[in-house]
């Protein structure tokens, strides 16, 4: 199988549409990069795949090789900086029109999925993590089944479970938890995502959707609770035109005061041409993220014993 070099294998699922499941698995994949380990984001959302956009490689083709596909390069290591590869496969990459409507039945999907896992030729990677669709669907039974079968021996390093702090929403993702006792997928944790909305006018951090009912789920379920991640625009921006993030002095995130970089200067609205990686360390979020993918690699590695739910 083509996942033959990759060491641990981290699922981000979720129960529920809209809860940002692609920024966080874009974000791990930063945080894991600047921390020096290669990734490779493997993006099985077939009728909505969002990957290419958030990193900017929309137009990206993938290449055709003797024995399978090989995933699109976001950048290359740079052992210097101590920046580890990342690249992407999508279905966003196959497509013709980047607004073309994938309209597949089930067994279509599946079989996708499965040649997903089968013909992307990773290389040696650290981490690949999968993007996945909302809810336990076809897409979801075909990847556990697959990589259940066919991967090697503990290399299923576990899922990250993403939900946003509001009753509705957690009652949707305790479904997912629940699928991952079903099929034997261990919980890595879980991540409270758009817990708080970071102002960019203003030093402060609001609770728009309330916060602490990921952590709640968490403990109820016995497992990891990872972080809380609010809404940044900043990191919209970045992602979305490339700017470099600035922030008012003295900006609090999750209660804590944010180093804003460059004095703040909010005037700074010019494209900056570093590589999304390097930008991301100006962001707010960055500093959660490497506190989130520390528990994340401690807990693949297994430096800390991980809480499986029974």
């Amino acid at each position: 199988m083509s996942l033959d070099k990759v060491k641990h294998i981290v699922l981000v699922l979720s129960g529920k549409g809209g809860v940002g499941k692609s920024s966080i698995t874009t974000q791990l994949a930063l945080s894991l990069s600047l921390a020096g380990s290669s990734v490779g984001i493997l993006d099985i959302d077939l009728t909505g795949p969002s990957i290419p956009r958030l990193f900017g490689i929309e137009s990206a083709k993938v290449t055709q090789a003797p024995g399978g596909w090989i995933p699109v390069p976001v950048h290359a290591s740079n052992p210097s900086a101590n920046i580890g590869s990342l690249s992407c496969m999508s279905l966003g990459f196959l497509l013709r029109e980047r607004g073309d409507a994938v309209v597949w039945r089930g067994p279509k999907k599946t079989a996708m999925v499965r040649q997903f896992l089968t013909d992307v030729l990773w290389g040696e990677l650290d981490y690949l993590l999968i993007d996945t669709p909302p809810g336990t669907s076809d897409e979801h039974i075909s990847l556990a089944e697959t990589l259940l079968k066919n991967a090697l021996p503990g290399q299923v390093a576990g899922a990250v479970v993403v939900t946003t702090p509001q009753a509705v929403a957690t009652a949707d993702v305790k479904k997912e938890l629940n699928f991952c006792v079903k099929t034997g997928i261990n919980v890595i944790g879980v991540v409270e995502n758009m817990s708080g909305f970071v102002c960019p006018n203003c030093s402060e951090c609001t609770n728009v959707f309330s916060k602490g009912g990921g952590e709640v789920m968490a403990r109820e379920f016995n497992v990891r609770f990872l972080g809380s991640v609010p809404i940044d625009p900043q990191f919209v921006m970045l992602v979305e035109t490339g700017r470099r993030p600035v922030y008012p002095v003295g900006t609090l995130v999750n209660g804590q005061p944010f180093n804003v970089q460059n004095g703040g200067d909010l005037a700074a609205d010019v494209k900056d041409p570093r590589l999304l990686v390097e930008k991301y360390k100006d962001c707010s979020l960055s500093s959660i993220f490497k506190d989130i993918t520390n528990d994340v690699i401690n807990v693949v590695e297994g430096r800390v014993v991980g809480t499986a739910i029974a």
